[in-house]
Order: C-alpha cells, then sequence, then structure tokens
C-alpha cells in the first residue's frame, strides 16, 4: 500500500520504521526544516521499552540514555526536603527503563529507516479527501498525492485530526497546567547526576544534567500563573516564563538569566485527547494525536512506540483489509490509554500543588520511597501494563 505519515515525531518514524519493513510505500511528511530537537527527557518502560526491543534499536537507545542517580526535591533555601533514589524506579520497572530525550529516539528511529522511505522536510498535510477507495492529500508545498491510507502521526495540536475529526476543543481535556522545556550549556551548580527540583505554589521547576555539559530544565505551570493566553512565539514564551519564575526562590532567578541564553524554547498545554474512535474511513491516527495521555501519564512516547508496533502488525495480519486492521489496532489500545488517562488525573494534583501546605505535604510523601515497601504502593499502579504486544511474525 501507499501510505502518508505527517509527522515525524517518535509516533510518525516508528510507523514508518514497521511499515517500510513490511514492504509498504510510506511518505513521512514533517513541518519543520529537519528533525526537531529539544523537547524533554522521558523515562520509557512497559510496552514501550517492548517495542524499541523489537525493533533492534533498544542497544543503540541504551548507549544514549541519561543517567540520574536522585530526584532531590528541595526549599526556595536549596535544602532537601524529599526524593529518592532514581533506583527505587527502576526497580519497579524489573530493570526495564530508560530516561532518553524524545529527539534521540526519533532520531534513532529515523537512522534506521535507511532510505527505505519517502521524505518531505518543510511540509505538511492541508487536505484529506477520502472516497472510500483512495485517499487524496493536499500539502503546503508538494503536489497533491493519492494514497491508500493516511495516518496522523502529528501530536497534540493533530492538523490531520483537525481536517477529518473537527477541531482542537472536541477532543482536548486540558488539565490546568502547561509545560516547558530548554536547554542550556555551562549552567552551574551541576549537583552530579541528580534531579533537582523546587515547587512554589502553582510552579514546579527542575534541572537535570544532560551530556556534553549541558542542562536541561523542566517547568510546569498552573494556568493561573500564565498571564492571559498562552504565548506562541520564543519571546513570548520567554517573558511568560520569566514573569512565573522570577523571585519564587532556589536557583529561579539563576535559572531566569540561563533562559536568555536559549535557543529553543518547548511551550506547550499538558492536556489529554479523548476520542471514542482513532479513525474515519482510509485515515487513522497515532500517538498523542489519537490519545495523549499527557505528560503526567509519563507513558506518551510508550504508547506512540507501542502504536506504531499494533497498526503495522494489524495491517500486516489483515492483509489488504485496512478496515478490519484499524478496528482490530483501536480493540487492543483504546481502553489501555483511557485507562492510563485516569490514572494521570490523579496525579495532577501531586505534581504541581496549589498551596505552600501541598507542596510540603507532597515533598515528605516522596520520602517515603525510601522505604522498602511503600514504592509499590505509591507508585506501581503507575508502571504495570495491563497489555503484552502481540506477536505478529515481523
Amino acid at each position: 500500500m501507499k501510505i502518508a505519515i505527517n509527522g515525524a515525531g517518535i509516533a510518525g518514524t516508528a510507523l514508518a520504521y514497521w511499515l517500510s519493513k513490511l514492504g509498504h510505500e510510506v511518505l513521512l511528511v514533517e513541518r519543520a526544516p529537519a528533525l526537531r530537537t529539544g523537547g524533554f527527557v522521558v523515562n520509557l518502560w512497559g510496552i514501550g521499552y517492548d517495542a524499541l526491543e523489537k525493533m533492534g534499536l533498544l542497544p543503540t537507545l541504551l548507549e544514549l540514555q541519561h543517567h540520574s542517580d536522585e530526584l532531590r526535591m528541595v526549599d526556595r533555601s536549596g535544602r532537601t526536603r524529599g526524593g529518592y533514589l532514581s533506583s527505587v524506579l527502576l526497580k519497579l520497572a524489573k530493570g526495564r527503563m530508560a530516561t532518553l530525550a524524545r529527539y534521540d529516539i526519533a532520531a534513532t528511529i529515523y537512522g534506521a529507516l535507511e532510505g527505505r522511505v519517502e521524505m518531505l522536510f518543510g511540509d505538511s498535510v492541508t487536505a484529506v479527501d477520502d472516497d472510500g477507495a483512495r485517499v487524496r492529500v493536499g500539502f503546503e508545498q508538494a503536489a497533491p498525492r493519492e494514497v491508500d491510507l493516511v495516518i496522523g502521526a502529528d501530536g497534540l495540536h493533530s492538523r490531520v485530526r483537525q481536517l477529518v475529526f473537527g477541531p482542537d476543543d472536541r477532543f482536548e481535556y486540558p488539565m490546568g497546567c502547561h509545560v516547558a522545556s530548554f536547554e542550556v550549556a555551562g549552567y552551574r551548580p551541576r549537583s552530579g547526576n541528580t534531579y533537582v527540583a523546587y515547587t512554589a505554589p502553582g510552579r514546579y521547576v527542575a534541572r537535570f544534567p544532560l551530556r556534553d555539559d549541558r542542562m536541561l530544565f523542566f517547568v510546569l505551570l498552573r494556568d493561573e500563573h500564565l498571564p492571559g493566553r498562552a504565548p506562541t512565539n520564543a519571546v513570548e514564551r520567554k517573558a511568560a516564563l520569566t514573569g512565573a519564575l522570577t523571585g519564587i526562590g532556589w536557583e529561579s532567578d539563576a535559572i531566569v538569566t540561563a533562559l536568555e541564553r536559549a535557543d529553543d524554547v518547548y511551550f506547550d498545554s499538558i492536556s489529554q485527547i479523548r476520542m471514542d474512535a482513532w479513525a474515519e474511513g482510509r485515515v487513522a491516527l497515532i500517538g498523542d494525536a489519537a490519545a495523549c495521555p499527557s505528560l503526567i501519564a509519563g507513558e506518551g512516547a510508550g504508547f506512540a512506540l507501542a502504536q506504531a508496533y499494533v497498526l503495522a502488525g494489524d495491517l500486516h495480519r489483515h492483509s489488504g483489509d485496512t478496515a478490519a486492521a484499524i478496528a482490530q489496532y483501536q480493540a487492543r489500545l483504546m481502553a489501555v490509554v483511557a485507562r492510563k488517562q485516569k490514572l494521570a488525573e490523579s496525579l495532577a494534583a501531586s505534581f504541581v500543588p496549589r498551596t505552600a501546605l501541598g507542596v510540603r505535604a507532597r515533598d515528605y510523601a516522596t520520602l517515603l520511597m525510601r522505604l522498602p515497601v511503600f514504592p509499590k504502593i505509591l507508585m506501581g499502579r503507575y508502571f504495570h501494563d495491563e497489555f503484552a504486544l502481540p506477536e505478529y511474525g515481523i
């Protein structure tokens, strides 16, 4: 089949990998002029970890992982108030967890495509006309194409979803927070391999050491700490973060100064995508475009990898019958994602408490993770996938 995929992030590149391996003719479209960098670091475990292993890419990515010895919660003076060793999470994941930059995952998968797919950078889908037998796809730059299947792998604000299923507000469930991240070189202090986080009411800021003397900063803001509408460009993003973080304690002022040197600032709402169906005719969605569990759920990248594997596998198993393949893909994964989304709702308040009392309670609660039985009680359900990847013989 001829298949067009809009979006060359983790979901899009992973699906292109499997489809091209199975002999399909794949067109991979990416709005950015090159593979995107920036974003943030994710912990990958469960079905996402399993999917990378099936691709044969796990050894390469394990060489690229970022190591953290400890998660440390500090107060406004930098004194430790909570946290636990990273080995606690590794034990919950039964040793099968990797801390990876999102762009390293996508770039590694893209490198493994070995020229097997046609790539359109600096372009995006602008029209989708499905007549039931074929789909005519329009683009911002390229001439229209006819394909057998269109896949939206283009993230939380999916253009394909907007064109085929309707506007974002029909499916987006905001969780009352925004997330930002950026990197700078040479920031001090570095604190070894420790993830250090500070929370003022409604505002969370953390730093995480990367390779090559770079530091990743990660910020969560309750929406009430944003001035009016969400920022839409780099200048507005830096201004919003400066206003929210200046003077709140710990290293916030130094981080605001470092922000001035950042080349790229990621900034977006923390939302879930909730849909009754991920497909309409010969158009389907994967990754955050279909079912963003939200950053709080912690498995967005893992689900994208699993969805790519399952969709490709079911297309292979139901050779030629795209409707049956897509129906099976949805049946396997929709309930799993829905459960993860409900778990994420319960975590939202603990990530960015609104009050000083809530911050202290959350920090003290993390100290329980140092005791033998509490990690499984407090976090065990977040590391349990009620789903195993099918075997497709691919």
